[in-house]
């Protein structure tokens, strides 16, 4: 909605109205004036449009979360790092249904920018051990399972961690050559 240093000028802005509301004697306004400067500052932190395409993503809506990500012209002037991070986080899930080129780039942009939550950070090297597990790139997917293991802390992936590792095992092994009437050779 906003960019992000008009939302600093309007808590600025607030916050010196609400001194002189205070100066006045209006401590009401004062208080409300302060509360909306607060407001101003935590959409600064945290994107309104980021936060609105969190929620269609919780209701599995991926056509609603693309379009409040798709109102985000230009991530670089309207998003802080770490929003610049969920930004690709968000685009890399939506995106990884359906082409996993692009999802992988979106993935790398992301951990290179970072993100706020160990967990989230996780999730991301999950993704992308996935990714080179599916282009047959077993060593970095060893790798980033690792690092995924490492940043879980709270274990909330370890059933898909368990779940790649076993894959990755399923992968590995040579398949047994039967001959006719399905005995092995």
């Amino acid at each position: 909605m906003f960019n992000k240093y008009i939302k600093l000028v309007l808590a600025a802005a607030s916050v010196g109205v609400a001194i002189w509301q205070f100066y006045e004697t209006n401590i009401g306004n004062g208080i409300m004036l302060i509360l909306l400067a607060l407001i101003f500052i935590f959409l600064y932190y945290k994107n309104e449009l980021i936060l609105l395409a969190f929620l269609q993503l919780r209701k599995q809506n991926f056509e609603g979360a693309k379009k409040w990500l798709d109102r985000i012209k230009n991530p670089k002037a309207a998003l802080v790092t770490k929003q610049q991070g969920y930004y690709n986080y968000l685009n890399g899930l939506m995106v990884s249904q359906t082409n996993m080129n692009e999802a992988e780039k979106y993935f790398r942009k992301a951990e290179k920018l970072g993100l706020s939550m160990s967990t989230d950070m996780a999730m991301v090297k999950l993704n992308l051990a996935g990714i080179a597990m599916t282009k047959n790139r077993k060593r970095e997917a060893e790798m980033l399972l690792t690092e995924a293991k490492k940043l879980d802390k709270q274990n909330m992936l370890d059933e898909q961690i368990k779940m790649m590792k076993q894959q990755m095992k399923r992968a590995g092994q040579p398949r047994q050559q039967f001959g006719r009437g399905g005995r092995r050779r």
